[in-house]
């Protein structure tokens, strides 16, 4: 719902809007001369009132950028927060209109079943996009402009998602010309959404600009200070603290709490909401019978206790159903399966056995794997994306594209993810910690790439952070570990980003640590570094010479990419009952 519109700082506003404006855009005009933007950028800026040009200067589509907002050039007392609303909801309108465009080319031109089930992933995918899109809106309008500054993680987050789910949609066609028309379909979606996330990016800057407080900003400053310093100082403490408590976890968690964490199926302390057993011993016999008796209007945590055995069921936590809590006897006895891969014309998207999307869920001591083969080629066992979400002693097992960790802020703690190509990939902002990372024996003709991080914007909060892990080869690699190229990754997107930090890296590791996806794509544009690793296969002497790869030696450079900062882990994960340490290990 729109919220009113500002009445303490609206004459304000008014009375500086045409000073501040000039000097903003005449700011960006002196950037531009010594940047990449042409002149025609400046020559639409100049054609349109300065207030959108002001909201517009930032943005890589000016044209689409000042065109969205022409209904607002005469609008004298437009607020910001106006100008950011209606981006927004131009935005939807765009997806909605490139939703209708896809589906009907998708159902003219789609001639076999791969191709059919993309343009049916589009529409779920752009339904989502729709949903985060929405949210935006409803976040800016319910609060006030100086407020909206401190929504600006939460904003960047929803729309990093909008961005990968129209960029999934179309990497899910494999013909060209069709590829190629789905693209162009949703051009102006995906130009406008990318307009959003710049406005929203430099918001702080517009509203200091405008000498507008911005919410709490100054606790927040010193508050950040105050835990950067923690977290480089103290980490070490607070990693003990949360192994020297009852059952492994935290001690700020509640008693109740780590009782029905730490439940099993003998004589529990705190009984689950749901019992799943093969066996016919609980209530359901399987995963999906629980989660369709998921309760409307739930309150808390639904729990769900899945007894050893191998479920070969295709399982989906749906979008309504949040704050679920799964947990198994193991993950090598508790295990969801299942086959489907690409090689029998199934999409990426839709190969998952096993699929998160409702917010905030939880799994632990469970394993996940798809048994399609190396053969298969991409063939999920685990896709992602639930925003706060964590797994702790999970398994995910495949070979190529394993674990797929599509959207939001994930976590993964004590767990085992083992394939060959791009086992680990997606756009989320994904932390792994203390985890084991095995690569698998690929085909012949293959090697092995642990990681293909997607990021397409450079102002999308995604990222592929692996912490204080272990990245070793599997016993059937191990003696053909050298004939055998494995890499630590290769950019899939235009701005990949990926830190593998204070890991150990087997000798298996090629000296040059990283590949190219093709010719020289991304090498200048993505965030590939590595800091305080260990092991013969950490030595970066002889790395790759890309413009996008480094080697951190600056210890606060590296704290950005750690729970705290980057996946705002001190906000969320508390109630999640997974250990973790907020920054660096050492």
């Amino acid at each position: 719902m729109k919220g009113g519109k500002l009445v303490a700082f609206g004459l304000s506003l008014i009375v500086v809007v045409g000073v501040v404006i000039a000097v903003i855009v005449g700011t960006n005009r002196a950037n531009n001369d010594s940047s990449s933007h042409d002149d025609k950028d400046d020559k639409v800026l100049a054609t349109t009132s300065k207030s959108i040009a002001s909201v517009c200067s930032q943005t890589d589509y000016k044209k689409a950028c000042v065109n969205s907002l022409s209904s607002m050039a005469n609008n004298q007392s437009a607020t910001p927060k106006d100008f950011i609303e209606k981006a927004i909801e131009v935005a939807i309108q765009e997806v909605r209109a490139g939703m209708e465009r896809s589906a009907s080319i998708g159902k003219a031109e789609a001639h076999d079943s791969l191709q059919k089930m993309a343009t049916e992933d589009c529409k779920d995918l752009l339904h989502f996009a729709i949903d985060e899109l929405q949210a935006s809106f409803s976040s800016v309008g319910d609060n006030e402009l100086h407020n909206i500054a401190d929504r600006e993680i939460e904003l960047k987050n929803w729309l990093s998602a909008v961005i990968s789910y129209q960029q999934t949609c179309m990497d899910g066609f494999t013909q060209p010309e069709l590829k190629n028309a789905i693209s162009t379909s949703l051009l102006n979606a995906t130009q406008l959404t990318d307009n959003v996330l710049a406005i929203v990016a430099t918001i702080s800057e517009i509203l200091s600009a405008f000498n507008i407080p911005i919410g709490n900003s100054s606790n927040t400053s010193s508050a950040t200070t105050a835990t950067s310093r923690r977290l480089l100082e103290a980490n070490n403490d607070d990693e003990e603290a949360v192994h020297n408590t009852e059952n492994g976890f935290p001690a700020w968690l509640p008693s109740g709490d780590r009782k029905l964490l730490a439940a099993r199926n003998n004589n529990p302390q705190s009984p689950p909401n749901a019992v799943v057993a093969k066996d016919g011993s609980g209530q359901y016999n399987t995963i999906a019978a629980a989660l369709a008796a998921y309760p409307k209007n739930l309150k808390g945590r639904y729990v769900i206790y899945v007894k050893a055995g191998i479920y070969d069921e295709y399982i989906t936590i749906t979008k309504d159903q949040v704050n679920i809590f799964m947990y198994g006897d193991g993950p090598r006895k508790t295990i969801v399966t299942g086959k489907k891969c690409n090689r029998d014309g199934v999409t990426t998207y839709q190969s998952a056995s096993f699929s998160a999307v409702g917010n905030g869920f939880i799994a632990k001591s469970m394993g996940f794997q798809n048994i399609a083969g190396p053969e298969g080629h991409q063939a999920v066992a685990l896709r992602v994306q639930s925003d706060m979400s964590a797994f702790y002693n999970c398994r995910m097992d495949g070979y190529q594209d394993t674990l797929y960790a599509q959207t939001h802020r994930q976590f993964y703690r004590n767990c085992v993810v083992s394939g060959t190509v791009d086992f680990i990939f997606g756009d989320a902002a994904a932390i792994l910690q203390n985890c084991l990372i095995i690569a698998r024996k690929p085909m012949d003709n293959q090697q092995n790439t642990v990681t293909a991080q997607g990021r397409t914007n450079i102002r999308e909060t995604t990222g592929l952070i692996i912490q204080n892990c272990r990245i070793v080869p599997e016993q059937l690699l191990e003696p053909v570990r050298f004939k055998i190229p494995s890499y630590l990754g290769r950019p899939w997107k235009m701005y990949s980003r990926t830190v593998i930090m204070e890991s150990t890296l087997a000798d298996f590791i090629q000296p040059a640590g990283w590949m190219p996806w093709s010719g020289n794509f991304a090498l200048d544009t993505c965030y590939y570094a590595e800091y305080g690793n260990r092991g013969p296969g950490a030595n970066t002497n002889n790395r790759i010479k890309w413009k996008g790869f480094k080697v951190i030696t600056d210890r606060n450079e590296a704290l950005q990419f750690t729970t705290a900062p980057f996946i705002q882990g001190n906000q969320w994960l508390g109630s999640t009952g997974s250990p973790y340490y907020l920054g660096l290990k050492n």
